[in-house]
């Protein structure tokens, strides 16, 4: 059967072939309705279209798609985004970023557009699970599909992640192997209808505790706050509320665990001497305040992650192609032996 043309998908769609172009060279000047209909009927007839003039000699487009769940501005995002550039731009690669794509009318935009104009060589989903039929989407225009610490690879042609719910198991059960026997775990809500690989820590945390429920006294709960820029103010207000102040704070991460060291002296709380505090990641600013925390490296990953692509679209094989990380303890200065 012969390959589609742009004539084809224009008859099916009952517009121009102009039009046809425009939805995917220009698409700001067709209609949303009209850009719609080219779209669902290039899918049906399996049309691509390439950026340029290299992509229709190689049959390679040179760019390939970061997807995040949220901005790029976060510490872990913004590693990773330079992490895989190190190895892509010497390459020739351009980077599309595809922020906040955690919402279900953004990933239904990237997986229904992108199976049609084939403009990327390979998807990086980073940090959250994409559901099978959004892979078919993908498998079905061979795009190779690398996951950066994603919870879920099995239908990843690679990934590279952190193994989150161990290390926060170590980080609690170093804790409780203080002698601290009233912890608290602070984290934000889950994203809805999403799966992110920073709830996994929320679990290390439960598992630990509950392996140590028989041997000690140990009181133990989770303080789970909305997710948005006040998530630590938030934790904050939720520690403070409690009516016993925990000897031991468990934090999801150190972007919580920072702002709670600082503002907690202002209501008579200090670290190490009246309580223990861990964080998870070693981001800027943890040696700073002398933070003990769990050790990751984004940008390490992002490499890794990067060499695996050049690899995949270059049709070679991987040695190993789904590594896991163990994450470091780092001690520092926020935890100390509980005295009772």
């Amino acid at each position: 059967m012969a390959k589609a043309g742009i004539r084809d998908v224009a008859k099916v769609a009952g517009v121009s072939i102009s039009t046809v172009s425009r939805a995917f060279t220009r698409p700001e000047l067709v209609s949303e309705r009209t850009r719609r209909k080219v779209l669902s009927a290039a899918d049906k007839l399996d049309f691509n279209i390439s950026r340029s003039a290299t992509a229709l000699k190689t049959g390679q487009a040179y760019r390939v798609a970061l997807l995040m769940n949220e901005e790029i501005t976060s510490w872990f995002n913004t590693e990773v985004f330079a992490g895989i550039n190190d190895i892509l731009h010497d390459a020739g690669y351009d980077i599309s970023l595809f922020q906040h794509i955690d919402t279900a009318e953004n990933r239904k935009e990237f997986f229904t557009t992108l199976p049609v104009r084939r403009n990327v060589d390979a998807v990086f989903v980073n940090s959250f699970s994409i559901d099978p039929y959004e892979v078919e989407q993908l498998k079905r225009i061979h795009v190779p599909i690398i996951g950066i610490n994603t919870p879920s690879t099995s239908n990843f042609d690679a990934s590279v992640s952190i193994n989150d719910e161990e290390g926060m198991f170590m980080a609690a059960q170093h804790l409780i192997n203080l002698g601290h026997r009233h912890i608290v775990y602070t984290c934000s809500e889950p994203a809805e209808g999403i799966t992110s690989s920073i709830d996994d820590r929320g679990r290390g945390f439960i598992r630990a505790c509950k392996a140590a429920e028989h041997n000690h006294d140990l009181q133990w709960q989770v303080l789970s706050v909305p997710r948005g820029r006040e998530f630590a103010d938030s934790a904050l207000t939720a520690l403070l509320a409690l009516d016993e102040f925990p000897d031991a704070i468990c934090c999801q991460m150190d972007m919580m665990a920072i702002p709670l060291v600082l503002k907690l002296e202002h209501y008579g709380h200090f670290t190490p001497k009246d309580y223990s505090i861990i964080g998870f990641d070693d981001s800027p600013y943890a040696d700073t305040i002398n933070l003990t925390t769990m050790r990751q490296n984004p940008r390490d990953m992002g490499r890794n992650a990067a060499m695996k692509a050049l690899k995949l679209i270059a049709d070679e094989p991987l040695d190993n192609p789904h590594e896991t990380i163990q994450p470091q303890l780092v001690l520092r200065g926020s935890d100390a032996v509980f005295k009772k």
